[in-house]
């Protein structure tokens, strides 16, 4: 048996399985989507290729810019407004010394609900009649502050985002959390006895030790947010007249409603390079910030 686990082709032949699957599900489909990006395509008759036309199209087109403008107010409500609350609400429970696990279990369980399920809670929540939101402003006495908040210009948008992130916030707390109970309880210690507490232990000592769990938070958040689709899909289907459009369920459109698999696939591909290169300026923007704090 162990001269067996030593044996290279042993491995290899555990890591087959795994790897066709790869090819067959992830390279494949995606050389495929990198093909038909280049064509025309209805996804019925022989693709014609046409080059850059697509991409061309794709650039010219004021939806998709209107569609990435909307994934970048996702990434700034996660970035600005989602994370600062993660991490207060990280800190605030890890100083917590009585059921901790409860408030860990709370704030975490809308993590585990499908999106689907969250986007029809919070579109009830929304409803201009019977909805819970616009229910209590009437009864607190602010009936001019209750909307139709699903389907005004003004109010569409900043609901979807306020969903999304009540969502996402549970997932993050938790990765915060680890980070901080990960900290030797000696540095606290220390820290204390310097007379460093409340706000100043938090910002001198908590939010140093546990930025590289801040900027994976901030580097998952960039990529969740330009790949947003079904909680959109689910609360305004990128209504009214647009506005919540993303790029992936422009895409879909474009695919399902027009038949132009090659334009949808060409709009894949553009998500996939605005997400790298996302990804790439906050590395760089990111590995500045560590030399700078060195």
């Amino acid at each position: 048996m162990k001269k067996t686990m030593q044996n290279p082709l042993t491995y290899t032949l555990f890591l087959l399985p795994t790897l066709a699957l790869y090819i067959l599900f992830f390279l494949i489909p995606l050389a495929q989507s990198v093909q038909y990006g280049f064509t025309r395509w209805d996804g019925v008759n022989t693709p014609e290729f046409i080059g850059l036309g697509n991409f061309i199209q794709a650039f010219a087109d004021e939806k998709v810019w209107q569609a990435f403008r909307n994934n970048s107010y996702f990434i700034l409500f996660s970035v600005f407004i989602q994370i600062p609350i993660i991490v207060f609400l990280g800190i605030l429970i890890s100083g917590i010394t009585r059921l901790k696990g409860f408030y860990k279990t709370f704030v975490f369980v809308p993590s585990i609900l499908s999106t689907a399920v969250v986007g029809i809670l919070w579109s009830f929540i929304y409803h201009p009649e019977i909805g819970l939101l616009n229910q209590l402003l009437r009864s607190s006495g602010f009936k001019e502050l209750t909307h139709t908040w699903l389907a005004e210009d003004s109010t569409a948008m900043l609901s979807v985002l306020v969903t999304n992130g009540w969502q996402w916030v549970g997932f993050y707390v938790v990765l915060v959390l680890a980070a901080i109970l990960g900290i030797s309880k000696e540095v606290f210690e220390a820290a204390e006895l310097d007379g460093a507490r409340g706000f100043r232990k938090a910002w001198h000592i908590t939010l140093p030790l546990i930025r590289p769990v801040i900027m994976v938070i901030i580097l998952l958040s960039i990529t969740g947010a330009m790949k947003a689709l079904d909680i959109v899909m689910v609360m305004t289907n990128g209504g009214p007249a647009g506005l919540t459009e993303v790029l992936a369920t422009y895409m879909i459109k474009q695919g399902t409603r027009l038949n132009d698999y090659g334009y949808a696939n060409a709009i894949a591909l553009l998500i996939f390079l605005f997400t790298l290169v996302l990804t790439m300026i906050f590395n760089v923007i990111s590995k500045k910030i560590g030399e700078a704090d060195a």
